[in-house]
């Protein structure tokens, strides 16, 4: 028994003498082993069969940051979809990039399909003047499906504006925008009822503002967009990513009728200022002193040796109209209106139109190289002739 115990004593020491070596001789062996120990001791407990593993929760539809629902939630409902019978003749088209008007010069019965936009809990709608002009009847449709008739409550050719009524309970109204928090970049909707398919709603962004001289109308200070706009989306409605309006859409840059990813709409403060006119008064009434006016190149300002660089030329005076009783002449430059600067003829149609007769303007005019002021009676401007347009667009 005293022999075993000293076998079992010497293998003992013997064992502890062969660690204590290789503890001194390779410690990393000894710490690769721990670390193994101490992995496998936190190692979670593997999964049992059949356990399902969930995914990170998905955000509802339509809130996630790159969606545009909530907007057209707020604004499609009052987009309605306009159809405008007339007997009329219908003239030859003209030309141009600007989608024109087709005809063919005959008599016939014309079914023109538009858009428009409800404003007012009262029923009142606006769309574009060209949509409407000489109907006989015209008929609204809601996006709940309702419908009924609407009559002209006024026009205003010079915007290619109109404002309609219909008498619908519980109808619903867009948000107005504000046209001064609008910039180039900023991402925008187009609504209405093209090809009259049903309501339809593109997006895009704004690509220019105070587009002009474009031949579309006398008051001309367009929001450009490429959201897509095709015929019978005239009337309808530009919408910002917050679904409030910002524009009527109301015409197309195409050679064949369809979508080019250029199109323009009025701007909400002009859109706004005509309603506002003819639920007043019935009309909208601008200001007008009979120039023909032009953008001063600067090629021009250098034949002359003009003294400046900025302003509008007149080219033409209406005989006895009030600015040739107040002694504008042509070739003068108009730099200023009532102490505001022009630098272009939309903003010199603007500033006088915005002038409520009777009353007077004070131009700032380079005459030559001599500057002088003129004040000039402000008339009424008289009405224009409809432009002749797609009755689809």
């Amino acid at each position: 028994m005293r022999k075993l115990w000293l076998l079992f004593a010497q293998a003992v020491t013997v064992t502890l003498a062969v660690v204590v070596v290789l503890a001194a001789w390779k410690p990393q062996w000894w710490g690769s082993v721990r670390a193994r120990e101490l992995a496998a001791a936190s190692a979670p407990a593997p999964a049992r069969v059949g356990t399902v593993v969930e995914s990170p929760a998905l955000a509802p539809h339509g809130t996630s940051s790159n969606s545009f629902a909530a907007a057209v939630r707020r604004a499609a409902p009052a987009v309605v979809a306009i159809t405008a019978s007339r007997t009329a003749l219908r003239h030859p088209a003209g030309s141009g990039p600007i989608w024109p008007f087709n005809g063919n010069g005959r008599n016939q019965a014309q079914m023109g399909l538009g858009s428009g936009v409800l404003v007012s809990p009262d029923g009142y709608l606006l769309t574009n003047q060209h949509v409407v002009d000489g109907a006989d009847d015209i008929e609204v449709t809601l996006s709940d499906g309702r419908s009924a008739s609407a009559k002209v409550v006024g026009t205003d050719a010079d915007s290619d504006l109109a404002l309609l009524k219909v008498s619908l309970d519980n109808v619903p109204v867009i948000p107005f925008g504000d046209i001064r928090q609008v910039s180039v970049g900023d991402p925008v909707l187009a609504i209405g009822n093209p090809f009259n398919v049903g309501e339809t709603v593109t997006s895009g962004i704004v690509s220019a503002l105070d587009r002009n001289q474009l031949g579309l109308s006398a008051i001309e200070n367009f929001i450009q967009t490429d959201a897509a706009i095709n015929p019978g989306n005239s009337g309808g409605a530009l919408v910002d990513g917050e679904g409030r309006l910002v524009g009527i859409n109301t015409a197309i840059f195409s050679r064949n009728g369809g979508s080019m990813g250029i199109g323009f709409a009025i701007p909400v403060d002009i859109a706004r200022e005509v309603m506002d006119a003819l639920i007043r008064d019935g009309e909208m009434t601008r200001g007008w002193i009979g120039v023909q006016p032009r953008d001063l190149t600067p090629e021009f300002a250098d034949s002359f040796q003009l003294p400046v660089k900025e302003g509008v030329l007149v080219t033409g005076v209406l005989r006895d109209g009030p600015a040739a009783q107040a002694g504008l002449k042509p070739g003068d430059v108009v730099t200023a209106i009532g102490g505001v600067k022009v630098s272009n003829t939309a903003q010199l149609l603007r500033a006088v139109g915005a002038l409520k007769p009777p009353a007077s303007a004070v131009l700032a005019v380079q005459r030559g190289s001599d500057a002088m002021t003129l004040s000039v009676p402000v008339a009424k401007r008289p009405p224009v002739k409809p432009r002749d347009m797609d009755d689809g667009r």
